[in-house]
């Protein structure tokens, strides 16, 4: 089947890349072909598109998946693997304080929440799952923050404090304290009357685990008051549990 009339010029881009990514080994010209029903004119645009960005590779006339779609991968099977490991802890944290959980990643310059557990109480605070919000403010986006590698911190407080030097200072020297505490604590700064306190899950070799991951308490700043040290003990035990798993996995 000829798909040139029946698809758009960006699902050309994708028909190439899932029959790369379906097929288990690389494929020739003729068996893409063969595959995507493209025209050889069209389909060699798309393949010199995707090589230039670096998601196809060839080698001797022969296509497979480039680097830029092996970090892809590698970013699913971290996140994957990552979930899974926290579950079970992230439900016991919400039993046992009876507050809503969240894990989130750092996606760009934004905190992006990829599993919850929320609290039973009719008046909860949480993240819903797949929502981001900038890599600014907030317990869970300081707690991403404070534990990324030097380089990968600079970039993103580079963009988000761009023409603001006071407060960029200000961001450097609290993340300094919460690395050193090991959680960051927030109340109000993303939504008002929120309370929350997170903490980072660290992986091999010690280091923050590459797609920069914590875990998050939420509550209503009422319900929060008197439980501080309570809610971040706990948030803090469930995170190292977590990164022992994590290690060893």
């Amino acid at each position: 089947m000829n798909h040139d009339q029946s698809v758009t010029g960006v699902e050309r881009v994708l028909l190439v890349l899932a029959a790369l990514s379906s097929h288990g080994q690389a494929m020739s010209a003729k068996d893409l072909l063969a595959v995507t029903g493209l025209a050889q004119s069209t389909l060699y645009r798309q393949i010199a598109l995707l090589k230039r960005w670096g998601f196809v590779a060839e080698h001797a006339g022969y296509y497979a998946p480039g680097p830029i779609s092996l970090q892809l991968a590698h970013g699913f099977d971290v996140n994957s693997l990552l979930v899974e490991a926290s579950r079970s802890e992230m439900q016991k944290l919400a039993r046992v304080s009876q507050e809503s959980v969240g894990l989130v990643v750092a996606v760009k310059n934004q905190v992006m929440c990829v599993e919850m557990f929320d609290s039973e109480h009719s008046l909860r605070c949480s993240f819903e799952r797949g929502r981001a919000v900038p890599l600014k403010a907030g317990a869970s986006a300081k707690s991403l923050l404070a534990f990324m590698t030097d380089k990968a911190r600079a970039e993103v407080l580079n963009s988000v404090f761009d023409g603001d030097p006071a407060g960029r200072a200000a961001i450097d020297a609290e993340l300094s304290q919460i690395r050193a505490q090991g959680y960051a604590v927030s109340d109000s700064e993303v939504d008002p009357g929120v309370w929350g306190v997170s903490a980072p899950i660290f992986h091999r070799m010690g280091r923050a685990s590459s797609s920069g991951a914590s875990i998050t308490l939420m509550a209503p700043s009422t319900r929060a008051v008197g439980r501080e040290s309570q809610f971040i003990d706990a948030t803090a035990r469930a995170a190292r549990a977590i990164s022992e798993r994590m290690q060893t996995d």
